[in-house]
């Protein structure tokens, strides 16, 4: 196994030894696999949790524990992974008990990585479907290797009485389960049957007790058939579900919730009903039936099953899903149809994850509740990935992948790093370990703001580790400070977040492209490229500024960053162009408003912002001039840009400026793009060569910085056709990228790249 260490070899010495293993090794059957593998070889001892990982104290000869320490790092459980392992021989203790013992879990140990959710085993959907079996069609089979874990987790080690389900006593047959080291759910935390554990209700949208168990399933599918909205209490909080092949249905949903176009995630049941709706590869099919069982953004199949177009408006991807508990399984099956599964919350809020809170908060929006009786200790939506050439790249890290731990050997314990505005994260440093939270949400919701500081709270307190330093973004209104709080720039913490995460420690190019980030100029940043450590930064390019009329309103609407870049190209005049697509959008009063904010500067503030350089093309080309959710605009010129093969026809200049910072000059760009929309030329040609400019930009900056590898970070590099040829054109010229693949390229990464910080005497300069 990768990362475990080779055997250690003590010659014919008998002796007792005291083996520590560290990583992800609880919640996953560890235990039991390691009180099987030692019967197996007739070795004496015990096994047991602690805070930071596994025990093992073992008695034999030096081959026999080399033959052990092989064994266990080649057959360990598949979601087990061992970052370390130290054998160390000790002399005296108490005799081991005949056999091979797991005894009860110490409180003590530096905490390593928290045990993750993990979607339902072959085995144990092989229970739910055979008929006689005691747990057939139970929506709560579990068992040492599946089920739920860090969403039920109130404390460490990973023990039942740790965790939500310590209210649900076993019955004597789960017991004997519990006891049998023969059997796989051998010290299996979740255990339960119907007889014991949780159940499901349906009620009604004010709450009200409709049916139990079996009925309650079945007046759920009956619900979903005739169109109804099901508000259905998952693994880590609510879902509202429809049946995703009715346009009615799925359109009703988008009005209650008032999410009028972000694409919507799709359940189905398999592999199998996934190659029915997307064109899925072998390395996707494993992607998505891994143990996180994420929402896997794939290409829609010509001719598939016919999804409701209104699940993903104008997308030709779609983000699919396998079921990923029981009950999942059980609504698919008898439903026979995929279903809609998003996010059980109001727009901005935190998913609800209490029966009451989400009565509460959904009510308006679903027309009934499935839901069961077992506690969500902790809120954590679906993570979402896309395949990236034989890899992932993690957009959203949630359940199943989500917290984590990254190695950060320079960062000081205690800190913790708050995360950005959007898609907030936290992540606090324990030893040489950044725990990075799951999602949490964007922080304009008070409740999402409170979840935040929770999160921080709570994983640092189970964790074990007291705070001694709050790292927060530099934009002074994001988030409020303390004596004890420091500030580190947006994109020098993505650029450090890549690093991070790539095992970096030395000063690199990084390239920090994104919607916005506050600059210690009083500019709106987003469009950098910094030479950095994690001491510092300078300012090496960075993208030609423009104003932003209307501020914030700009953003969602990209139409007016276009009047404002158009503006700085060619003055006034341009305002009066109504050939040009976001000129014709306004009225002309609104123009000549418009015109006289940009001549006095009011409310139009100035950007490098590349994430809005994506708006102005996207609006230039007539294909977004209104978003409705954020990368909006910019989906939709890389959509238009992977139909059309790159001609390669604009350049994006480097000029030198008299403080020493290169600004990349997008005027020549702009100025080709208008003569090309104006000669007729597709606009998917013309997306896929401002792509191909975008990428030859990255090499000519890395040529003139002279360092050796290149990090690419920021939501920009959520785009998959940017991602492919800015890697392939860096390597062609002889750099080193650098991307995230399990830390999220957006604002995910924020919190990581704060504690990774560690301040000096050098301060970047703008």
């Amino acid at each position: 196994m990768p990362g475990s260490g080779n055997p250690i070899s003590f010659g014919e010495r008998r002796g007792r030894f005291v083996i520590e293993v560290r990583g992800a090794v609880q919640g996953v059957g560890f235990r039991p696999f390691v009180q099987r593998l030692a019967a197996a070889l007739d070795l004496p001892g015990c096994v047991r949790n602690h805070a930071g990982g596994v025990r093992i104290e073992i008695a034999g000869s030096e081959t026999q524990i080399d033959r052990f320490l092989g064994f266990l790092r080649e057959t360990a459980p598949a979601a087990a992974r061992v970052d370390s392992s130290t054998t160390t021989r000790v002399e005296g203790g108490e005799p081991f008990p005949a056999g091979f013992a797991i005894l009860p879990s110490l409180a003590h140990g530096a905490p390593g990585p928290l045990p993750l959710d993990v979607a339902t085993c072959d085995d144990c959907l092989s229970d739910l479907w055979r008929p006689g079996d005691r747990r057939w069609r139970y929506p709560f089979v579990s068992c040492a290797v599946c089920g739920p874990r860090y969403s039920i987790l109130e404390a460490l080690p990973w023990d039942r009485a740790n965790t939500t389900m310590r209210a649900f006593v076993p019955c004597a047959e789960c017991e004997a389960e519990y006891r049998d080291s023969t059997d796989r759910r051998f010290h299996a935390q979740t255990n339960a049957c119907p007889a014991c554990g949780p159940r499901i209700e349906l009620r009604d949208r004010d709450g009200k007790p409709l049916a139990r168990e079996e009925a309650a399933l079945a007046a759920a599918v009956e619900a979903l058939r005739n169109g109804a909205i099901v508000a259905l209490k998952g693994l880590g909080g609510f879902q509202l579900v429809v049946d995703a092949t009715r346009a009615g249905s799925v359109e009703e949903l988008r009005r209650r919730k008032r999410r009028p176009e972000k694409p919507l995630a799709v359940m189905v049941r398999d592999v199998a009903a996934a190659r029915a709706v997307c064109d899925v590869s072998d390395a996707e099919a494993t992607v998505l039936g891994s143990r996180a069982a994420p929402i896997v953004l794939l290409r829609r199949r010509a001719g598939g099953l016919a999804i409701a177009s209104a699940v993903a408006p104008e997308n030709p991807d779609l983000g699919l899903m396998l079921a990923c508990t029981p009950l999942h399984h059980l609504l698919l099956e008898d439903l026979g149809v995929p279903i809609v599964a998003t996010s059980g919350n109001r727009s901005g809020d935190p998913i609800c994850h209490d029966e009451a809170e989400a009565v509460a908060s959904l009510g308006s929006i679903a027309d009934f509740f499935l839901v069961h009786d077992r506690p969500i200790a902790h809120p954590i939506d679906d993570s979402v990935v896309r395949p990236f050439r034989g890899e992932t790249v993690v957009l959203r890290a949630a359940r199943g992948l989500a917290p984590f731990a990254v190695r950060t050997p320079t960062a000081t314990p205690g800190t913790v790093g708050q995360g950005a505005y959007l898609k907030n994260t936290v992540a606090v440093v324990v030893g040489d370990l950044a725990h990075l939270s799951p999602h949490i949400g964007d922080l304009r919701s008070p409740l999402t703001r409170a979840l935040s500081v929770r999160t921080g709270g709570w994983l640092a307190e189970l964790l074990g580790q007291r705070r001694s330093r709050n790292v927060v973004d530099l934009d002074p209104h994001e988030v409020p400070e303390d004596d004890d709080t420091a500030r580190v720039q947006h994109h020098h913490a993505h650029v450090l977040a890549c690093m991070a995460e790539n095992g970096v420690d030395e000063a690199i190019l990084g390239v920090a492209w994104d919607g916005n980030g506050y600059g210690p100029d009083g500019t709106v940043w987003g469009g950098e490229f910094l030479v950095c450590d994690r001491h510092g930064y300078q300012r090496f390019a960075h993208l030609r500024t423009f104003p932003l009329p209307g501020a914030e309103r700009a953003i969602l609407e990209p139409r007016r960053a276009a009047l404002g870049l158009l503006f700085e190209l060619y003055g006034e005049r341009a305002l009066h162009q109504a050939e040009l697509a976001p000129v014709r959008t306004f009225a002309p009063a609104e123009r000549r408003m418009i015109a006289r904010m940009l001549e006095r500067g009011i409310n139009s503030p100035r950007t490098s912002s590349m994430g809005r350089l994506f708006d102005v093309i996207a609006s230039l080309l007539d294909l977004r001039h209104r978003v409705t959710f954020e990368g909006q605009a910019a989906m939709a010129l890389e959509f238009a840009a992977r139909v059309s093969a790159s001609a390669g026809r604009y350049e994006i200049p480097l000029r030198g400026e008299a403080d020493g910072v290169a600004v990349a000059d997008w005027s020549p760009l702009v100025g080709a793009v208008v003569r090309d929309v104006a000669a007729g030329v597709p606009p998917s040609a013309i997306a896929a060569s401002f792509h191909d400019a975008l990428a030859t930009l990255i090499v000519a900056v890395a040529r003139s910085a002279g360092r050796a590898r290149v990090a690419l970070a920021g939501g920009c590099f959520q785009n998959q056709l940017l991602l492919e040829l800015a890697t392939d054109r860096l390597r062609e010229a002889g750099f080193e990228p650098l991307h995230h693949r399990r830390v999220p390229p957006n604002d995910g990464a924020i919190a990581l790249g704060q504690v990774v910080h560690v301040p000096s005497v050098e301060a970047g300069r703008a």
